[in-house]
């Protein structure tokens, strides 16, 4: 055991001054971090009563501010709002003449690389993306989290060592994500993450409605079980009536769903033929079971009971083909375009106040959590 005394971070010599613009559940804890390995927080900007809670708890002693006056301070200023206020907000960070050169300008947002940046790179500041792949409470258990958190990390090739360096010192660890990659990277997250949360919610509910007590305590085990051996074993952890070709339980299950929960049905059937593409890909289905199973999934999105899930013909003129062996695709209501990258919508008129009036922090958790980094009470 080491007894030796070690250094009070308070002592050593500050690196860098710290600014956080958007006082969501993300920006403080990052900053308090940083704290921790000696860099001096030195102004926040936050507009709700829980942001000013936030930056008071983690942050305490740290002066609420305007975004523009946050960036006269800061040498570093982290820029934790929502996904859809971040072009904006750097727009009129630039546009108002409050960016200096030379300065570190850092989001957090999954979905944007580094170029999003753009503006504020003409005007002179250094851009960094460090996304932090966690789900984020707005308390100080947080920083106690990013220990060993992975970072998805976006910069110039020049700035690669600084940005890695930053997420070191918040306890990370950095993962290099392609500026191109982003949307992609973000989007597997959010399905992990923040679906995630979903389907336990739902399930949760389920089991009260059939008469359990806690239904937490029985989820837990199983839950935990079922994601170990997920990032183990990957689709080999397959288990379940749908990776075992039950038709018969797969379509009692949408017959219930139906009677006692008819908003879980779409998400139930989305999940199952995701299911069943992933267990016939990797030989867990047996074909000869995959066709009563796709059928019975069939059945359900046509609003079918399906309830014997017994010996039926194969559906005729099915997306799918009629061998079992090929999945039920293009069910998901296609490929849409997805809405276009807006810059509007931000209050105010000139580039300050559509920076300031609510800080973009109070619209959502933003890591976005995973998705939710950056934003708080959305």
């Amino acid at each position: 055991m080491n007894t030796t005394p070690q250094p009070d971070p308070r002592d050593r010599p500050a690196r860098l001054t710290v600014g956080v613009v958007g006082a969501g559940r993300v920006g403080p804890a990052l900053a308090a971090s940083l704290q921790l390995a000696g860099h001096r927080p030195v102004a926040v900007s936050g507009v709700s009563d829980a942001s000013r809670r936030r930056a008071a708890a983690l942050l305490p002693d740290v002066p609420l501010m305007r975004p523009a006056e946050v960036l006269q301070r800061a040498e570093l200023v982290l820029l934790t709002v929502p996904d859809d206020a971040l072009p904006g907000l750097v727009t009129g960070l630039a546009e108002t003449g409050a960016v200096r050169p030379g300065q570190l300008l850092a989001h957090t947002s999954g979905r944007y690389g580094a170029r999003v940046l753009d503006p504020a790179l003409r005007a002179g500041a250094l851009p960094l993306a460090l996304h932090p792949a966690m789900t984020f409470t707005g308390t100080p258990v947080d920083v106690q989290r990013l220990a060993g958190c992975s970072f998805g990390v976006t910069a110039p090739e020049e700035l690669r060592l600084a940005a890695e360096a930053l997420v070191i010192e918040m306890g990370g660890e950095p993962e290099w994500i392609a500026e191109d990659k982003r949307p992609l990277y973000h989007a597997a997250l959010a399905l992990g993450a923040n679906h995630l949360v979903t389907l336990v919610a739902q399930s949760m509910e389920l089991l009260r409605t059939a008469g359990v007590e806690a239904p937490d305590r029985m989820l837990g085990p199983l839950l935990g079980a079922s994601l170990d051996n997920a990032l183990r074993s990957g689709d080999a952890a397959l288990t379940g009536p749908v990776a075992r070709g039950d038709a018969g339980t797969v379509a009692a299950h949408i017959v219930e769903l139906r009677a006692h929960a008819p908003q879980a049905v779409a998400g139930y059937l989305a999940m199952a033929r995701a299911t069943a593409d992933r267990a016939l890909d990797h030989g867990l289905l047996k074909a000869e079971l995959a066709e009563d199973l796709l059928g019975v999934l069939a059945d359900g999105t046509d609003g079918g009971n399906g309830t014997d899930g017994g010996d039926r013909p194969a559906p005729e003129d099915r997306t799918d083909g009629t061998d079992g062996t090929d999945r039920i695709a293009g069910t998901d209501g296609g490929d849409r375009p997805a809405p276009e990258d807006r810059t509007d919508g931000i209050a105010g008129t000139d580039g300050t106040d559509r920076v300031a009036g609510t800080d973009g922090s109070d619209n959502g958790d933003g890591t976005d959590g995973t998705d939710g980094t950056g934003g708080d009470d959305r």
